[in-house]
Protein backbone atom coordinates (compact mmCIF):
# COMPACT_ATOMS: atom_id res chain seq x y z
CA UNK A 1 0.00 0.00 0.00
CA UNK A 2 1.49 3.16 -0.85
CA UNK A 3 1.75 5.77 1.64
CA UNK A 4 2.12 9.76 2.15
CA UNK A 5 2.52 11.90 4.94
CA UNK A 6 -0.63 13.85 3.71
CA UNK A 7 -3.76 12.67 2.05
CA UNK A 8 -5.80 15.63 0.96
CA UNK A 9 -9.60 14.62 0.36
CA UNK A 10 -11.17 17.33 -2.20
CA UNK A 11 -9.52 19.64 -4.90
CA UNK A 12 -10.54 22.84 -3.96
CA UNK A 13 -8.53 25.71 -4.48
CA UNK A 14 -7.96 25.61 -0.53
CA UNK A 15 -6.88 21.79 -0.65
CA UNK A 16 -4.46 23.01 -3.53
CA UNK A 17 -3.30 26.16 -1.12
CA UNK A 18 -2.46 23.07 1.88
CA UNK A 19 -0.63 20.67 -0.71
CA UNK A 20 1.20 23.72 -1.93
CA UNK A 21 2.50 24.58 1.36
CA UNK A 22 3.13 21.02 2.50
CA UNK A 23 4.89 19.87 -0.63
CA UNK A 24 6.93 22.85 0.05
CA UNK A 25 8.02 21.97 3.37
CA UNK A 26 9.03 18.94 2.45
CA UNK A 27 6.21 16.70 2.73
CA UNK A 28 4.98 14.04 0.73
CA UNK A 29 0.84 14.86 -0.73
CA UNK A 30 -1.35 13.19 -2.68
CA UNK A 31 -4.58 15.23 -3.42
CA UNK A 32 -7.39 13.09 -4.63
CA UNK A 33 -10.43 14.74 -6.41
CA UNK A 34 -13.46 13.28 -7.52
CA UNK A 35 -14.40 15.47 -10.48
CA UNK A 36 -12.33 15.29 -13.73
CA UNK A 37 -10.36 18.87 -12.44
CA UNK A 38 -9.33 20.54 -9.57
CA UNK A 39 -10.81 23.74 -8.27
CA UNK A 40 -14.03 23.09 -6.64
CA UNK A 41 -16.07 26.61 -6.89
CA UNK A 42 -13.10 28.48 -8.17
CA UNK A 43 -13.05 27.50 -12.11
CA UNK A 44 -13.83 28.92 -15.14
CA UNK A 45 -15.72 27.14 -17.74
CA UNK A 46 -17.21 27.36 -21.43
CA UNK A 47 -20.71 27.44 -20.41
CA UNK A 48 -22.48 28.04 -23.87
CA UNK A 49 -21.82 25.79 -26.74
CA UNK A 50 -20.06 27.63 -29.72
CA UNK A 51 -19.48 30.91 -27.64
CA UNK A 52 -15.49 31.43 -26.71
CA UNK A 53 -16.39 32.52 -23.96
CA UNK A 54 -14.59 31.21 -20.28
CA UNK A 55 -16.73 32.30 -17.37
CA UNK A 56 -16.42 32.18 -13.82
CA UNK A 57 -19.16 29.56 -13.29
CA UNK A 58 -19.66 29.49 -9.34
CA UNK A 59 -17.73 32.17 -7.37
CA UNK A 60 -16.97 34.72 -9.05
CA UNK A 61 -14.84 37.95 -7.16
CA UNK A 62 -11.78 37.65 -4.81
CA UNK A 63 -11.78 39.85 -1.83
CA UNK A 64 -10.36 37.40 1.13
CA UNK A 65 -6.82 35.74 -0.67
CA UNK A 66 -4.14 37.47 1.43
CA UNK A 67 -1.13 39.07 -0.14
CA UNK A 68 0.86 36.50 2.18
CA UNK A 69 -0.45 33.78 0.45
CA UNK A 70 0.11 34.71 -2.99
CA UNK A 71 3.52 36.26 -2.19
CA UNK A 72 4.57 32.79 -0.47
CA UNK A 73 3.69 30.31 -3.11
CA UNK A 74 5.07 32.73 -5.93
CA UNK A 75 1.30 33.04 -7.41
CA UNK A 76 1.02 34.77 -10.82
CA UNK A 77 -2.71 36.38 -9.78
CA UNK A 78 -3.81 39.39 -11.22
CA UNK A 79 -6.73 40.82 -9.18
CA UNK A 80 -8.22 43.90 -11.16
CA UNK A 81 -10.32 46.75 -9.06
CA UNK A 82 -13.75 47.59 -10.62
CA UNK A 83 -14.28 50.94 -12.24
CA UNK A 84 -17.22 51.52 -9.62
CA UNK A 85 -17.98 50.07 -6.30
CA UNK A 86 -22.06 50.05 -6.88
CA UNK A 87 -25.28 51.37 -8.47
CA UNK A 88 -28.24 51.09 -7.28
CA UNK A 89 -30.79 52.04 -9.87
CA UNK A 90 -33.66 52.24 -7.35
CA UNK A 91 -32.87 56.18 -6.54
CA UNK A 92 -30.05 56.31 -9.01
CA UNK A 93 -27.64 56.06 -6.21
CA UNK A 94 -23.84 55.56 -7.60
CA UNK A 95 -20.74 55.05 -5.45
CA UNK A 96 -17.38 55.11 -7.16
CA UNK A 97 -14.48 52.97 -5.70
CA UNK A 98 -12.72 55.94 -4.11
CA UNK A 99 -16.30 58.11 -2.99
CA UNK A 100 -15.57 61.64 -4.20
CA UNK A 101 -18.12 64.46 -5.23
CA UNK A 102 -19.79 62.01 -7.93
CA UNK A 103 -20.64 60.17 -4.95
CA UNK A 104 -21.29 63.28 -2.87
CA UNK A 105 -24.10 64.15 -5.37
CA UNK A 106 -25.42 60.73 -6.04
CA UNK A 107 -26.09 60.72 -2.30
CA UNK A 108 -27.81 64.26 -1.86
CA UNK A 109 -30.11 63.36 -4.98
CA UNK A 110 -31.38 60.55 -3.34
CA UNK A 111 -31.62 61.94 0.71
CA UNK A 112 -31.76 65.57 -0.19
CA UNK A 113 -28.90 66.54 1.93
CA UNK A 114 -25.09 65.98 2.64
CA UNK A 115 -25.89 63.97 6.20
CA UNK A 116 -26.28 60.24 4.75
CA UNK A 117 -23.30 60.36 2.86
CA UNK A 118 -21.18 61.60 5.81
CA UNK A 119 -22.72 58.39 7.84
CA UNK A 120 -21.95 56.39 4.90
CA UNK A 121 -18.14 57.63 4.63
CA UNK A 122 -17.50 57.63 8.52
CA UNK A 123 -18.84 53.81 8.80
CA UNK A 124 -16.81 52.76 6.15
CA UNK A 125 -13.89 54.41 6.78
CA UNK A 126 -13.93 52.68 10.11
CA UNK A 127 -14.63 48.92 8.66
CA UNK A 128 -10.88 50.16 7.09
CA UNK A 129 -9.65 50.69 10.55
CA UNK A 130 -11.65 46.98 11.76
CA UNK A 131 -10.29 45.26 8.78
CA UNK A 132 -6.67 46.31 9.18
CA UNK A 133 -6.95 45.32 12.53
CA UNK A 134 -8.07 41.81 12.29
CA UNK A 135 -7.16 40.51 8.68
CA UNK A 136 -3.74 39.67 9.67
CA UNK A 137 -5.43 36.94 12.29
CA UNK A 138 -6.52 35.24 10.09
CA UNK A 139 -3.29 33.77 8.87
CA UNK A 140 -2.34 33.44 12.86
CA UNK A 141 -3.15 30.92 15.59
CA UNK A 142 -6.73 31.40 17.09
CA UNK A 143 -7.13 34.94 19.02
CA UNK A 144 -9.54 35.03 21.50
CA UNK A 145 -12.44 36.40 21.37
CA UNK A 146 -11.07 38.92 23.98
CA UNK A 147 -7.97 39.37 22.65
CA UNK A 148 -9.97 40.20 19.23
CA UNK A 149 -11.87 42.91 21.26
CA UNK A 150 -8.57 44.57 22.37
CA UNK A 151 -6.89 44.40 18.83
CA UNK A 152 -10.64 46.45 17.91
CA UNK A 153 -10.63 48.88 20.72
CA UNK A 154 -7.27 49.95 20.71
CA UNK A 155 -7.58 51.33 17.14
CA UNK A 156 -11.53 51.48 16.30
CA UNK A 157 -14.08 54.69 16.92
CA UNK A 158 -16.17 53.80 20.44
CA UNK A 159 -18.33 51.57 19.80
CA UNK A 160 -17.57 49.69 16.66
CA UNK A 161 -16.98 46.49 18.53
CA UNK A 162 -20.47 46.68 19.93
CA UNK A 163 -21.75 47.65 16.08
CA UNK A 164 -20.37 44.85 14.53
CA UNK A 165 -20.43 41.92 17.38
CA UNK A 166 -22.70 42.18 19.61
CA UNK A 167 -25.80 44.23 18.46
CA UNK A 168 -27.84 42.63 15.18
CA UNK A 169 -26.61 44.74 12.34
CA UNK A 170 -29.85 45.27 11.26
CA UNK A 171 -29.99 47.80 15.15
CA UNK A 172 -26.51 49.17 13.81
CA UNK A 173 -27.94 50.05 10.10
CA UNK A 174 -31.00 51.64 11.55
CA UNK A 175 -29.01 53.70 14.00
CA UNK A 176 -26.49 54.92 11.53
CA UNK A 177 -28.43 55.52 8.11
CA UNK A 178 -32.10 56.77 7.82
CA UNK A 179 -32.76 56.22 4.52
CA UNK A 180 -34.21 52.47 2.81
CA UNK A 181 -31.82 52.21 0.26
CA UNK A 182 -28.42 53.27 1.97
CA UNK A 183 -29.36 50.95 4.63
CA UNK A 184 -30.13 48.56 2.33
CA UNK A 185 -26.85 48.79 -0.11
CA UNK A 186 -24.99 48.32 3.22
CA UNK A 187 -27.00 45.45 4.29
CA UNK A 188 -26.37 43.46 1.47
CA UNK A 189 -22.72 42.34 2.56
CA UNK A 190 -24.33 40.33 5.43
CA UNK A 191 -26.72 38.18 3.74
CA UNK A 192 -24.38 36.99 0.29
CA UNK A 193 -24.76 33.20 0.79
CA UNK A 194 -26.50 33.04 4.30
CA UNK A 195 -30.27 33.02 4.95
CA UNK A 196 -31.03 35.03 8.02
CA UNK A 197 -32.68 38.63 8.95
CA UNK A 198 -29.96 41.70 9.37
CA UNK A 199 -31.45 41.34 12.87
CA UNK A 200 -29.75 38.13 13.80
CA UNK A 201 -25.90 37.69 14.55
CA UNK A 202 -25.53 34.67 11.74
CA UNK A 203 -25.68 38.27 8.99
CA UNK A 204 -22.78 40.63 11.27
CA UNK A 205 -20.49 37.07 10.50
CA UNK A 206 -21.52 37.24 7.32
CA UNK A 207 -20.76 40.89 7.05
CA UNK A 208 -17.32 40.64 8.67
CA UNK A 209 -16.18 38.47 6.65
CA UNK A 210 -17.33 40.60 3.32
CA UNK A 211 -15.57 43.70 5.00
CA UNK A 212 -12.01 42.77 6.09
CA UNK A 213 -10.44 40.71 3.15
CA UNK A 214 -7.21 41.36 2.38
CA UNK A 215 -7.30 44.49 5.00
CA UNK A 216 -9.39 46.55 2.86
CA UNK A 217 -12.48 44.67 2.11
CA UNK A 218 -12.74 45.44 -2.05
CA UNK A 219 -13.42 42.88 -3.61
CA UNK A 220 -11.51 42.68 -7.06
CA UNK A 221 -11.92 40.97 -10.59
CA UNK A 222 -9.65 37.93 -11.10
CA UNK A 223 -7.99 38.49 -14.30
CA UNK A 224 -8.28 35.67 -16.84
CA UNK A 225 -11.16 34.20 -14.78
CA UNK A 226 -11.40 32.53 -11.38
CA UNK A 227 -10.28 29.53 -13.13
CA UNK A 228 -6.46 31.35 -13.75
CA UNK A 229 -6.68 31.36 -9.55
CA UNK A 230 -6.88 27.43 -9.50
CA UNK A 231 -4.48 27.25 -12.58
CA UNK A 232 -2.09 28.71 -10.25
CA UNK A 233 -2.20 27.22 -7.37
CA UNK A 234 -2.37 24.03 -9.14
CA UNK A 235 0.84 24.98 -11.03
CA UNK A 236 2.24 25.70 -7.87
CA UNK A 237 1.44 22.90 -5.73
CA UNK A 238 2.51 20.77 -8.58
CA UNK A 239 6.01 22.49 -9.01
CA UNK A 240 6.46 21.85 -5.37
CA UNK A 241 5.97 18.05 -5.53
CA UNK A 242 2.21 17.62 -4.64
CA UNK A 243 0.60 14.79 -6.47
CA UNK A 244 -2.74 15.49 -7.90
CA UNK A 245 -5.09 12.87 -8.83
CA UNK A 246 -8.46 13.83 -10.22
CA UNK A 247 -11.91 11.56 -11.12
CA UNK A 248 -11.42 9.57 -7.92
CA UNK A 249 -14.02 9.89 -5.65
CA UNK A 250 -12.93 9.04 -2.08
CA UNK A 251 -15.27 6.39 -0.85
CA UNK A 252 -13.87 5.80 3.36
CA UNK A 253 -11.66 7.85 5.51
CA UNK A 254 -10.42 5.76 8.86
CA UNK A 255 -8.55 8.00 11.19
CA UNK A 256 -7.25 6.53 14.47
CA UNK A 257 -5.04 9.46 15.77
CA UNK A 258 -1.96 8.20 14.59
CA UNK A 259 -2.56 6.49 11.34
CA UNK A 260 -5.14 6.98 8.67
CA UNK A 261 -6.50 5.01 5.40
CA UNK A 262 -8.12 6.80 2.52
CA UNK A 263 -10.15 4.70 0.08
CA UNK A 264 -10.56 5.63 -3.26
CA UNK A 265 -11.81 3.62 -6.19
CA UNK A 266 -10.99 0.89 -5.10
CA UNK A 267 -7.05 1.73 -3.96
CA UNK A 268 -6.91 2.21 -0.65
CA UNK A 269 -3.31 4.67 0.65
CA UNK A 270 -1.70 5.24 3.68
CA UNK A 271 -1.13 8.57 5.48
CA UNK A 272 0.07 10.29 8.50
CA UNK A 273 -2.54 13.33 8.16
CA UNK A 274 -5.57 13.76 6.55
CA UNK A 275 -7.39 17.21 5.63
CA UNK A 276 -10.83 17.64 4.39
CA UNK A 277 -11.38 20.02 1.47
CA UNK A 278 -14.92 18.44 1.16
CA UNK A 279 -17.71 19.99 3.59
CA UNK A 280 -17.83 18.51 7.07
CA UNK A 281 -21.40 16.85 6.48
CA UNK A 282 -19.48 14.91 3.72
CA UNK A 283 -16.37 14.11 5.86
CA UNK A 284 -18.94 12.66 8.42
CA UNK A 285 -20.61 10.51 5.59
CA UNK A 286 -16.98 9.22 4.39
CA UNK A 287 -15.74 8.50 7.81
CA UNK A 288 -19.54 6.81 8.39
CA UNK A 289 -20.49 8.88 11.40
CA UNK A 290 -23.89 10.80 12.37
CA UNK A 291 -23.45 14.33 10.80
CA UNK A 292 -26.59 16.98 12.18
CA UNK A 293 -28.52 19.79 9.66
CA UNK A 294 -26.48 21.61 7.37
CA UNK A 295 -28.14 25.61 6.96
CA UNK A 296 -29.35 25.92 3.59
CA UNK A 297 -27.92 27.45 1.10
CA UNK A 298 -29.58 30.44 -0.29
CA UNK A 299 -29.02 32.25 -3.93
CA UNK A 300 -29.63 31.62 -7.31
CA UNK A 301 -26.67 32.33 -9.35
CA UNK A 302 -27.36 33.12 -13.01
CA UNK A 303 -24.54 34.01 -16.13
CA UNK A 304 -25.16 35.56 -19.09
CA UNK A 305 -23.24 36.30 -22.18
CA UNK A 306 -24.41 39.48 -23.96
CA UNK A 307 -24.22 41.09 -27.47
CA UNK A 308 -24.17 44.48 -26.08
CA UNK A 309 -24.65 45.92 -22.61
CA UNK A 310 -27.94 47.59 -22.02
CA UNK A 311 -28.83 51.43 -21.72
CA UNK A 312 -30.13 52.50 -18.04
CA UNK A 313 -32.47 54.56 -17.34
CA UNK A 314 -31.43 57.94 -15.14
CA UNK A 315 -28.39 59.11 -17.18
CA UNK A 316 -25.34 56.18 -15.71
CA UNK A 317 -23.33 55.03 -18.32
CA UNK A 318 -24.11 51.25 -17.86
CA UNK A 319 -19.74 50.89 -17.92
CA UNK A 320 -20.39 52.39 -14.50
CA UNK A 321 -23.98 50.78 -13.61
CA UNK A 322 -22.33 47.21 -14.07
CA UNK A 323 -18.80 47.45 -13.45
CA UNK A 324 -19.53 47.36 -9.87
CA UNK A 325 -22.55 45.89 -7.98
CA UNK A 326 -25.74 46.45 -9.45
CA UNK A 327 -28.21 46.31 -6.29
CA UNK A 328 -31.70 45.11 -8.00
CA UNK A 329 -34.32 45.44 -5.15
CA UNK A 330 -32.09 45.36 -2.29
CA UNK A 331 -33.81 48.38 0.39
CA UNK A 332 -33.64 46.99 3.85
CA UNK A 333 -36.97 46.90 3.55
CA UNK A 334 -37.13 44.59 0.77
CA UNK A 335 -34.16 42.73 2.17
CA UNK A 336 -36.14 41.62 5.57
CA UNK A 337 -39.48 40.72 3.84
CA UNK A 338 -37.42 38.70 1.21
CA UNK A 339 -35.86 36.92 3.96
CA UNK A 340 -39.38 36.53 6.28
CA UNK A 341 -41.13 34.96 3.51
CA UNK A 342 -38.59 33.03 2.03
CA UNK A 343 -38.31 31.71 5.65
CA UNK A 344 -42.07 30.54 5.42
CA UNK A 345 -41.51 28.29 2.89
CA UNK A 346 -42.45 31.15 0.44
CA UNK A 347 -40.78 32.37 -3.08
CA UNK A 348 -40.14 36.53 -2.11
CA UNK A 349 -43.04 38.16 -3.69
CA UNK A 350 -39.89 40.37 -4.41
CA UNK A 351 -36.82 39.31 -5.33
CA UNK A 352 -33.31 41.09 -3.78
CA UNK A 353 -30.42 40.47 -6.34
CA UNK A 354 -26.99 42.20 -7.42
CA UNK A 355 -25.40 42.23 -10.88
CA UNK A 356 -21.54 42.76 -12.08
CA UNK A 357 -20.00 42.83 -16.15
CA UNK A 358 -16.51 40.87 -15.00
CA UNK A 359 -15.87 41.78 -18.97
CA UNK A 360 -15.56 45.81 -17.75
CA UNK A 361 -12.58 44.71 -16.02
CA UNK A 362 -11.08 41.92 -17.13
CA UNK A 363 -12.10 41.70 -21.03
CA UNK A 364 -9.56 38.84 -21.45
CA UNK A 365 -12.26 35.89 -20.62
CA UNK A 366 -13.40 36.94 -24.15
CA UNK A 367 -12.77 35.90 -27.43
CA UNK A 368 -10.53 38.91 -29.18
CA UNK A 369 -13.59 39.17 -32.00
CA UNK A 370 -16.21 38.92 -29.26
CA UNK A 371 -14.20 42.16 -26.99
CA UNK A 372 -14.07 43.90 -30.49
CA UNK A 373 -17.69 43.22 -31.04
CA UNK A 374 -18.79 45.07 -27.89
CA UNK A 375 -19.93 41.66 -26.34
CA UNK A 376 -20.07 41.51 -22.61
CA UNK A 377 -20.40 38.87 -19.64
CA UNK A 378 -23.12 39.53 -16.99
CA UNK A 379 -23.59 37.55 -13.53
CA UNK A 380 -26.54 38.17 -11.28
CA UNK A 381 -26.45 36.28 -7.93
CA UNK A 382 -30.06 36.16 -6.28
CA UNK A 383 -30.88 36.46 -2.66
CA UNK A 384 -33.26 35.05 -0.43
CA UNK A 385 -33.82 31.34 -2.76
CA UNK A 386 -33.24 28.46 -0.11
CA UNK A 387 -32.89 25.46 -1.22
CA UNK A 388 -36.33 24.10 0.38
CA UNK A 389 -38.18 26.41 -2.21
CA UNK A 390 -36.72 23.99 -4.60
CA UNK A 391 -37.49 20.89 -3.78
CA UNK A 392 -40.98 19.58 -5.83
CA UNK A 393 -40.64 22.65 -8.07
CA UNK A 394 -38.18 21.90 -10.98
CA UNK A 395 -39.86 24.62 -12.93
CA UNK A 396 -38.92 27.33 -10.05
CA UNK A 397 -35.59 27.64 -11.26
CA UNK A 398 -36.42 29.35 -14.60
CA UNK A 399 -39.33 30.99 -13.45
CA UNK A 400 -36.87 33.19 -11.44
CA UNK A 401 -34.94 33.93 -14.17
CA UNK A 402 -37.84 35.74 -15.96
CA UNK A 403 -38.80 37.09 -12.41
CA UNK A 404 -34.84 38.80 -12.48
CA UNK A 405 -34.85 39.69 -15.69
CA UNK A 406 -38.54 41.85 -15.62
CA UNK A 407 -37.16 43.76 -12.26
CA UNK A 408 -33.99 44.39 -14.06
CA UNK A 409 -35.81 45.78 -17.40
CA UNK A 410 -37.98 48.41 -15.32
CA UNK A 411 -34.29 50.05 -14.95
CA UNK A 412 -33.30 49.40 -18.59
CA UNK A 413 -34.24 51.39 -21.89
CA UNK A 414 -34.03 48.00 -23.46
CA UNK A 415 -35.47 44.87 -22.60
CA UNK A 416 -31.82 42.80 -21.53
CA UNK A 417 -33.58 39.74 -23.44
CA UNK A 418 -32.82 41.55 -26.49
CA UNK A 419 -29.16 42.07 -25.50
CA UNK A 420 -28.34 38.47 -25.08
CA UNK A 421 -26.18 36.24 -27.00
CA UNK A 422 -27.18 33.13 -28.11
CA UNK A 423 -25.33 29.61 -28.55
CA UNK A 424 -24.49 27.63 -31.51
CA UNK A 425 -27.61 26.36 -31.13
CA UNK A 426 -29.56 29.04 -30.87
CA UNK A 427 -30.79 29.10 -27.92
CA UNK A 428 -29.93 32.56 -25.69
CA UNK A 429 -27.14 32.76 -23.73
CA UNK A 430 -28.51 32.26 -20.20
CA UNK A 431 -27.54 29.97 -17.65
CA UNK A 432 -29.05 29.50 -13.74
CA UNK A 433 -27.80 27.34 -10.80
CA UNK A 434 -29.37 26.90 -7.60
CA UNK A 435 -28.25 25.68 -4.61
CA UNK A 436 -29.83 22.44 -5.75
CA UNK A 437 -27.86 22.59 -8.53
CA UNK A 438 -24.63 23.26 -6.26
CA UNK A 439 -25.35 20.45 -4.07
CA UNK A 440 -25.36 17.76 -7.16
CA UNK A 441 -22.69 19.45 -9.81
CA UNK A 442 -19.87 20.74 -6.64
CA UNK A 443 -21.03 17.93 -3.61
CA UNK A 444 -22.35 21.08 -1.31
CA UNK A 445 -24.46 20.23 1.25
CA UNK A 446 -27.33 21.98 0.53
CA UNK A 447 -25.97 23.94 -2.25
CA UNK A 448 -24.44 26.29 1.12
CA UNK A 449 -21.52 28.10 -0.62
CA UNK A 450 -19.90 28.38 2.96
CA UNK A 451 -20.24 24.38 3.42
CA UNK A 452 -22.43 25.69 6.75
CA UNK A 453 -23.26 28.56 8.79
CA UNK A 454 -20.22 30.61 8.90
CA UNK A 455 -18.40 31.62 12.51
CA UNK A 456 -16.56 34.14 14.30
CA UNK A 457 -13.10 34.48 13.64
CA UNK A 458 -11.69 33.91 16.79
CA UNK A 459 -12.51 31.67 19.47
CA UNK A 460 -15.28 32.53 21.47
CA UNK A 461 -14.72 30.53 24.64
CA UNK A 462 -12.30 29.01 26.94
CA UNK A 463 -13.98 25.88 26.02
CA UNK A 464 -13.25 25.31 22.21
CA UNK A 465 -10.52 23.26 21.09
CA UNK A 466 -8.55 23.67 18.03
CA UNK A 467 -4.99 26.07 18.19
CA UNK A 468 -6.25 26.75 14.31
CA UNK A 469 -9.61 26.32 13.97
CA UNK A 470 -9.29 23.73 11.50
CA UNK A 471 -8.83 20.68 14.50
CA UNK A 472 -11.22 17.76 14.99
CA UNK A 473 -11.92 14.77 17.22
CA UNK A 474 -8.83 12.68 15.78
CA UNK A 475 -5.67 14.97 16.41
CA UNK A 476 -4.38 13.96 12.50
CA UNK A 477 -7.02 14.92 10.89
CA UNK A 478 -7.76 18.42 10.12
CA UNK A 479 -10.52 20.53 8.22
CA UNK A 480 -8.91 22.63 5.39
CA UNK A 481 -12.16 24.21 3.28
CA UNK A 482 -14.87 26.34 3.83
CA UNK A 483 -15.76 24.72 6.78
CA UNK A 484 -12.74 25.93 8.71
CA UNK A 485 -12.92 28.38 10.93
CA UNK A 486 -11.78 31.73 9.11
CA UNK A 487 -12.79 29.63 5.89
CA UNK A 488 -15.36 30.42 3.00
CA UNK A 489 -15.44 32.55 0.04
CA UNK A 490 -11.94 32.34 -2.14
CA UNK A 491 -9.32 32.89 0.39
CA UNK A 492 -7.07 29.40 0.83
CA UNK A 493 -6.72 30.93 4.56
CA UNK A 494 -8.54 27.23 5.12
CA UNK A 495 -5.98 25.85 3.58
CA UNK A 496 -2.79 27.74 4.43
CA UNK A 497 -3.87 27.08 7.99
CA UNK A 498 -4.34 23.22 7.97
CA UNK A 499 -0.98 23.19 6.62
CA UNK A 500 0.07 24.93 9.69
CA UNK A 501 -1.40 23.00 11.99
CA UNK A 502 -0.19 19.94 10.61
CA UNK A 503 3.86 21.38 10.62
CA UNK A 504 3.30 21.96 13.72
CA UNK A 505 2.58 18.75 14.67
Amino acid sequence: MDSYDVVVVGGGHNALVAAAYLARAGRSVLVVEKLDHVGGAAVSEAAFTGVPARLSRYSYLVSLLPDRIVADLGLKVSLESRAASSYTPAGNLLVERTPGPATAESFRALTGSDAEFDRWQRWHADLETLAQALAPTFLEPLVSREHARIRVDSVARMRLWEQVFERPLGVTLEELFTHDVVRGVVGTDGLVGTHTSLHDLKANRCFLYHVVGNGTGEWKVPVGGMGAVTAELLRAAREAGAEIVTGAEVSRVDVDGTDAEVEFDGRTVGARFVLSGVAPRVLDALRGRESRAVADGCQVKVNMVLTRLPKVRGGVDPKLAFAGTLHLDESYTQLETAYRESAAGQVPSVLPAEMYCHTLTDPSILAPELVESGWHTLTLFGMHTPAALFEGHEGLRDQLVGRYFKALNRHLEEPIEECLATDADGRPCVEARSPLDLEAELGLPRGNIFHDELAWPFAENDDEVGRWGVETDVPNLFVCGAGARRGGGVSGIGGHNAAMAVLER
